[in-house]
C-alpha cells in the first residue's frame, strides 16, 4: 500500500512517442479531443456560437434541482469555458460571426431525486444541436450526476475562438450517448503523511469531476498524524502535527458536501490494527505499550470501544455506503512482546496471526452495526479468505493474480495494483496507467461483475499541497479513461492516444489545475520551451 517514492526516470520526448504508436494509424475517433473517450459518437461539419445569455433551460424534466446542484454545476460549466476570457459584445449576432447560434442547453432529468446513490445510472445523451430546437444543445439524463457528466462532457466540446473572442463548438451536429464501464472510479488521497489544506482538496475534487472519477478516497489517518476531530473522542486529534493543521468534523461534512454535489462518494478510511501510532498521541491506552506502539492493543475493550465511537461520528457525515477498514501491513510482533498482551493471547488460546483475524472481524462487526459495507486491503483476504464477512470488498494492492482469486471466492474487489496505479511512484508513465486493466486475465462474467472498478492512489510521503496535482494529473486521466469508456474502444497501444491525452493534459492546466507534461513519469518539468500539446 505504500509508496517507495521512486525516482524520475526519463521517457522519450512526444515526437517519438507518435513514431511508435504510428502516426499514420491514428484513427479518426482520436480527433473528438473528449476525455474520457464516450461510449457513442457522432458529429457533423458546422460551427456554431454560444450567445452571450447563453442558458439552462429545464423544461420537460421531472428534476426540480431542489437544492441547486444542476445550476451550480451549469454555472460552472460556463466559467471554464470561458476561462476569463473578454467574450465578444458582437457574441449574440450570427452576421458577425457567419454561423449559426446556440441559446442555451436543454437539460432533462428523468428521476426527481438528487439522492448520490452508489451503483446508479450515470449514463447520458448529448446532441449539440437538438432536432427540435436546433439553436439549442440538449441533455437527457436518469439522474442529475449523469447529467453533470455530460456538462462536463459538453464543456470539452466548447472553445475561445481568439480572433473572434467568441466561444464556439466545432463540427455540429453532435451525437453523444455515454455510460461508465466501472461504478467505482477512485482517486485515494493521504493527509496523514502531509496534511493538506481545505482549498487543496476541493481543487482536487473539482479536477476529478473533469476525468469522470467519482469516488474520493481518503486516507485521513495513519502513523504519523491524526489530523481530523472526533466529537466522541476529543483528544485523538492530539496526533495532528500541529493545532494548525487539523479538519473539525465540520470542515469534513463540508468536504463531503462539495464532493457530493459534484457527483462524487467521500470514502473515508480508518487503518486498523496497524498504521495506527498517532492514535495513541492522545489516548495512550491503545498502545501495547510506551516503547511499542502498534499495533492497536487487541487484549484491550477500549480500543474497540473507540473504533465504535469513530464510526458512530462517521457514520452522521459520511454517507457512503462503504468504509475502509485498512488492515494491511500489520506487524504483530509488539503484542507477543508486551507481558499482559501475551499473557491475553494464552488465555484466548490465540496466535498473533489468530489475533489479527480477531481484530479485523471484530472491526467489521462494528462497521456493520453502524449501516457500512467494509472494504479492507487484500492482506485481509490473503491471510483469512473466506472469515471475512461476506460484505467485504478485497482492495487489491500487492500482487498479480489476487482479483481472479478474490472474485472466484464470490468477493468483491477493487483494483489498485502498485506497480500501475500507484502515483507516488514517480517514474511510471502515463502508458502503463492507460493498460493496466482491471478484468486482468478474468474471462467469467460473473467474476467480472464482482470487480467494482479500480483506483489509483496518491500517497502522502513525498507530496503536499505544493506538488499533488502535478503529481496525479495527467496520469491520473489515463486510469480514468480505461476506467470510463467500453472495452472495445480502449486503444490496444496506450502511445495512439498521445495527442488526445495532450489536449486533455493542456486543458486541466487551462483550468487551473497544474497538470505536468506527459513525456516523463510523474510531475516533471518540461524538457524544453514549447506548446504543452508537444510535451
Amino acid at each position: 500500500m505504500r509508496g517507495e517514492g521512486a525516482n524520475i526516470a526519463g521517457v522519450l520526448p512526444l515526437f517519438m512517442l507518435f513514431i511508435a504508436g504510428g502516426i499514420s494509424a491514428f484513427e479518426d475517433i482520436e480527433k473528438l479531443r473528449i476525455w474520457p473517450l464516450p461510449a457513442e459518437v457522432s458529429r457533423g461539419g458546422r460551427r456554431m456560437i454560444l450567445t452571450g445569455d447563453f442558458k439552462l433551460v429545464t423544461e420537460g424534466s421531472k428534476y426540480g434541482d431542489p437544492s441547486g446542484i444542476l445550476k451550480e454545476g451549469f454555472d460552472r460549466m460556463l466559467g471554464i469555458v470561458k476561462l476569463s476570457h473578454v467574450i465578444s459584445g458582437d457574441q449574440n449576432s450570427s452576421g458577425s460571426t457567419g454561423s449559426a447560434l446556440l441559446e442555451g442547453l436543454i437539460v432533462i432529468i428523468s428521476s426527481s431525486t438528487d439522492e448520490l446513490e452508489y451503483g446508479a445510472d450515470e449514463s447520458y445523451k448529448l446532441v449539440v444541436a437538438s432536432g427540435d430546437k436546433p439553436s439549442y444543445a440538449q441533455i437527457e439524463a436518469k439522474n442529475v450526476y449523469g447529467a453533470l457528466h455530460g456538462l462536463q462532457t459538453f464543456s470539452q466540446l466548447c472553445h475561445f475562438n481568439v480572433k473572434k473572442k467568441v466561444i464556439e463548438i466545432l463540427m455540429t451536429p453532435w451525437n453523444i450517448t455515454d455510460h461508465p464501464r466501472f461504478s467505482y472510479r477512485g482517486l485515494l488521497i493521504d493527509t496523514s503523511r502531509h496534511y493538506l489544506p481545505l482549498p487543496i482538496i476541493k481543487n482536487v475534487i473539482d479536477s476529478m469531476t473533469y476525468a469522470k472519477l467519482n469516488v474520493l478516497h481518503w486516507h485521513i489517518v495513519d502513523t504519523q498524524s491524526f489530523p481530523l476531530e472526533i466529537p466522541s473522542y476529543p483528544k485523538l486529534w492530539n496526533g495532528a502535527y500541529s493545532s494548525s493543521q487539523r479538519y473539525t468534523f465540520e470542515d469534513a461534512g463540508e468536504i463531503v458536501n462539495y464532493a457530493r454535489r459534484r457527483g462524487i462518494h467521500v470514502l473515508a478510511e480508518i487503518d486498523v490494527p496497524g498504521h495506527a501510532l498517532s492514535w495513541g498521541k492522545g489516548y495512550p491506552a491503545l498502545w501495547p505499550s510506551k516503547d511499542c506502539q502498534e499495533p492497536l492493543d487487541v487484549s484491550s475493550d477500549f480500543t474497540f470501544n473507540l473504533i465504535d465511537g469513530i464510526l458512530s461520528d462517521f457514520s452522521k457525515i459520511f454517507k457512503f455506503k462503504f468504509v475502509h477498514l485498512g488492515g494491511d501491513e500489520v506487524n504483530t510482533t509488539c503484542w507477543s512482546a508486551t507481558p499482559r498482551i501475551a499473557q491475553w493471547l494464552k488465555k484466548h488460546r490465540m496466535s498473533e496471526a489468530e489475533a489479527y483475524q480477531y481484530f479485523v472481524l471484530r472491526a467489521q462487526k462494528i462497521a456493520l452495526s453502524h449501516g457500512y459495507e467494509i472494504i479492507n486491503w487484500e492482506e485481509t483476504f490473503n491471510n483469512f479468505g473466506s472469515k471475512l464477512n461476506p460484505k467485504t470488498v478485497v482492495h487489491n494492492w500487492l500482487g498479480t493474480g489476487v482479483v481472479e482469486r478474490v472474485t472466484k471466492s464470490g468477493f468483491r474487489c477493487i483494483v489498485s495494483n502498485q506497480d500501475k496505479w500507484y502515483l507516488d511512484h514517480i517514474d511510471a508513465p502515463w502508458q502503463g496507467f492507460y493498460a493496466n486493466e482491471p478484468f486482468q486475465e478474468i474471462k467469467d462474467k460473473k467474476q467480472q461483475s464482482l470487480v467494482l472498478g479500480g483506483e489509483v492512489c496518491m500517497w502522502g510521503e513525498h507530496i503536499d499541497a505544493s506538488d499533488i496535482q502535478q503529481t496525479i494529473w495527467p496520469r491520473a486521466a489515463a486510469a480514468a479513461e480505461r476506467l470510463w469508456t467500453p472495452y472495445a474502444k480502449l486503444a490496444k497501444n496506450p502511445n495512439k492516444v498521445t495527442t488526445r491525452l495532450a489536449h486533455f493534459r493542456c486543458l486541466l492546466d487551462q483550468r487551473g489545475v497544474a497538470a505536468a507534461p506527459l513525456a516523463g513519469g510523474g510531475r516533471v518539468a518540461p524538457l524544453e520551451p514549447g506548446s504543452c500539446l508537444a510535451q
